[in-house]
């Protein structure tokens, strides 16, 4: 019984098919997506987006596995002390405000008016003094100037507290916090006094 060779130009078509699409590589995004409720722990998920590392990165620096810093984040559980002064030591934020147990509870979703995006720039073009409250911009995916305007302020003032560390009045304080459910001693823990 003859044996059926195949044709040599049809492998080197599927040769030709899978260098094509294969070859291109995969893009990754830098931060997952993740529904709004499935953030337990916004603050620190926001330090981590503002200084733009990663949860795989940040738990290699921990020396623990990166489905545990994700059940920080995601699920809302708290460390265990090692790991927690660990954590505090490479972010330099100290507990209270990385593993805040009443916010983790909390959990609350924003009422933003209308959908609005986080535009790069503000990331990039600036000293980020405030890096907890840029980085609640990132994570919602909030623009700058809606957020100024969703809470009665001048762009330009926002951006001071936001790149500049600028402490806002208590008034104020109380109008940002109150709109990203935040207490005002977290959100601006970044500013000078």
């Amino acid at each position: 019984m003859p044996t059926i060779q195949p044709e040599p130009h049809k492998i080197q078509a599927w040769a030709e098919i899978n260098r094509k699409y294969l070859g291109q590589g995969v893009r990754v995004k830098r931060f997952r997506r993740p529904k709004r409720s499935q953030i337990r722990n916004r603050v620190l998920l926001a330090i981590l987006m503002a200084k733009d590392v990663k949860l795989s990165q940040f738990a290699e620096e921990l020396s623990i596995s990166s489905r545990s810093v994700s059940a920080w984040v995601y699920e809302g559980r708290i460390p265990s002390r090692i790991n927690m002064d660990k954590a505090c030591r490479i972010l330099g934020y100290p507990a209270h405000i990385l593993f805040n147990e009443a916010l983790i509870n909390d959990s609350p979703i924003l009422c933003q008016p209308y959908s609005s995006r986080f535009m790069k720039r503000a990331q990039s073009n600036s000293p980020k003094r405030n890096k907890i409250l840029l980085g609640l911009c990132m994570v919602y995916d909030l623009s700058v100037t809606d957020v100024s305007h969703w809470i009665s302020i001048h762009p330009g003032t926002f951006r001071k507290w936001l790149h500049y560390g600028h402490l806002p009045s208590p008034v104020m304080q109380d109008k940002a916090a109150e709109f990203f459910k935040v207490p005002p001693t977290i959100l601006f823990a970044d500013c000078d006094a």
